[in-house]
């Protein structure tokens, strides 16, 4: 394959300087000002909920968020740390450590660079929606659970990673419910709920915090309120660059970690570009999603060597920056600068952030997440469908996201193997045939034509792609038939396309044919159906002659053969 083009993959950021004014500059700079703004409680708030620092959420949407728009295949993305993350994230972390985060990270990076380059960005597209539901919903329940301690105010010990252990800890421990925590985190979310009702410019999330910090910091130190805690009280932010940092990978951290960074992959090419088609459905615009996915890899590979966290794009902020009058990638590199400026120069008044508040911001993001009347409505679809999100669903919860993806996709396979199966037909037919043209439309009380066939002459037709699901059932048909004619006919007009299976299978009914002296002649046989079965010995076997292009034909010369097998059939001796 030859890379022909460099327009394939070049980034948006390029194109759009062709016919960049200043009209779009100060659009962009509106825009990315804002962004900027709502993404550092965003960032603070998924780094902490992940289990790692909160400067490392906000260096990740300052470095990732750059990348990603300068290198990005969509016009508006607008990337950085998301709340699909933080489930993944946190298991990791407990599991292997802020070192093992990284290399997973770096690993997934190096895909979603391999799957760009390979051009699967469309492929990516296909996962089954109950599974992108499914695993949405459980990492929004799991978000949800995550936040309660802080959310109320709960004096427990150290939370266990699991849902069901961390919930049990909750009841045990909820008669230690601080009001004053309970009250800041409710008012929290009434304010991030209300908040656009009066200005969708001003995020309600910036504005909580805000308020929150203030009345926080009046009731420590003029009315003398304890328990209310402050990432102050957990967290000491630099308001410096980070450092470079040295990351070990060697052999038997990418076997340890290749699972967990092969989901952290999924869920990043999944988000992002199902956050570019939604911006691509508000802008008109069509984002170059094999491009979008190298710029996810790179941010990806290179995050973590300052800290970083996982990184794709953000809906939500996506959202905010088309809303705000974004349409090129500037608009989110200045949202990168911003945030850099905040961090820098006010980055010591996070300090007074209360955990409350952003507890409050994280069950928000929990509820919009969750995509609950989605959820509801695919449960009242088949039963694959109902089996495969409540799978995904309870295994992201009960379990992790790595096994929910991937049971989820194998369930996927078998009901759309269990589909197309069904969809497959297979009829016999002797004496006469019924036959219309394919390729025009009958008319209404048309007579249907019909072909005699010779009492040696049998005809199978497989309606539906003939694969390994397949195979067996066109055994079974035969065997329940028992009797079988001296010529058979097998149709395949409707047989769209055959795998290796399918080709072992009728190669060896052919074999076994000869055997039985029962000859084998196909019929409609599609061109790309026929450069596969070409592939084989089945030409050989049968004769090119006896590949025929039609029905029609294939009875003339199964007529024909009748005809020579009578001549060739020894006379009885009196």
């Amino acid at each position: 394959m030859r890379i022909n083009s460099l327009k394939d993959f070049q980034p948006t950021l390029f194109q759009t300087f062709k016919n960049y004014n200043k009209e779009k500059f100060l659009a962009d700079l509106m825009s990315g000002l804002i962004v900027g703004v709502v993404a550092l409680p965003l960032a603070i708030a998924f780094g902490i909920a992940s289990g790692v620092t909160p400067e490392k959420g906000i260096f990740t949407a300052i470095i990732a968020g750059f990348i990603i728009s300068f290198l990005g295949g969509s016009t508006v993305q607008i990337g950085g740390p998301t709340g699909a993350f933080i489930v993944i994230v946190y298991g990791i972390v407990e599991q292997y450590g802020v070192q093992g985060l990284a290399i997973a990270t770096v690993l997934a990076g190096v895909m979603l660079v391999v799957m760009g380059f390979l051009k699967l960005g469309s492929i990516i597209k296909f996962v089954p929606y109950p599974i992108v539901v499914g695993f949405t919903s459980g990492i929004a329940l799991t978000i949800f659970s995550t936040q309660i301690k802080d959310f109320f105010g709960l004096t427990t010990p150290k939370l266990p990673s699991g849902f069901i252990e961390k919930w049990g800890i909750y009841f045990q421990n909820f008669g230690s419910v601080n009001w004053w925590v309970t009250i800041i985190a409710v008012v929290s979310v009434l304010i991030i709920i209300l908040t656009p009702r009066v200005s969708r410019r001003v995020p309600g999330s910036l504005i909580a915090i805000i308020l929150m910090s203030v009345v926080v910091y009046f009731l420590r130190n003029y009315a003398n309120i304890e328990g209310i805690e402050t990432i102050g009280d957990r967290f000491n932010i630099q308001s410096e660059l980070p450092q470079i940092k040295e990351i070990a990978i060697n052999l038997e951290s990418i076997r340890l970690l290749f699972p967990s960074a092969f989901t952290i992959a999924m869920l990043c090419a999944i988000e992002s570009l199902l956050s570019a088609t939604v911006a691509d459905g508000v802008t008109g615009k069509k984002h170059n999603s094999n491009m979008e996915l190298i710029a996810q890899g790179a941010a990806n590979i290179i995050t973590p060597f300052f800290g970083g966290i996982p990184a794709t794009g953000a809906i939500a902020r996506t959202m905010t920056n088309i809303n705000n009058g974004g349409r090129t990638p500037v608009a989110g590199i200045i949202h990168s600068i911003v945030l850099l400026l905040i961090v820098l120069f006010l980055g010591d008044l996070t300090k007074h952030i209360p955990m409350a508040c952003l507890a409050g911001i994280l069950v928000v993001v929990a509820y919009n997440m969750s995509e609950w009347r989605t959820f509801v409505s695919l449960m009242k679809q088949s039963r694959s469908t109902q089996a495969i999100l409540l799978t995904t669903f309870l295994l992201t919860v009960i379990i992790d996201l790595t096994v929910a993806i991937s049971v989820g996709l194998l369930l996927a396979i078998f009901a759309f193997l269990k589909r197309m199966n069904e969809y497959t037909e297979i009829s016999h037919s002797t004496g006469e045939l019924k036959i219309e043209s394919d390729s025009e439309v009958r008319h209404e009380g048309a007579e249907e034509e019909k072909l005699l066939l010779p009492d040696s002459v049998e005809v199978y037709e497989i309606r539906g792609p003939f694969f390994f699901g397949v195979a067996n059932k066109f055994d079974e048909k035969m065997r329940n038939i028992g009797e079988h004619h001296k010529i058979r006919i097998i149709r395949m007009r409707k047989v769209p396309f055959i795998d290796s299976t399918g080709l072992n299978n009728l190669e060896a009914l052919i074999k076994n044919s000869i055997k039985e002296k029962i000859h084998v002649i196909l019929s409609g046989v599609r061109e790309s159906v026929r450069e596969q079965i070409n592939k084989t010995n089945i030409p050989e076997l049968i004769g090119e002659e006896y590949i025929c292009s039609d029905i029609q034909l294939a009875v003339e010369k199964a007529v024909e053969l009748d005809a020579v097998l009578k001549e060739q059939k020894p006379k009885k001796v009196h």
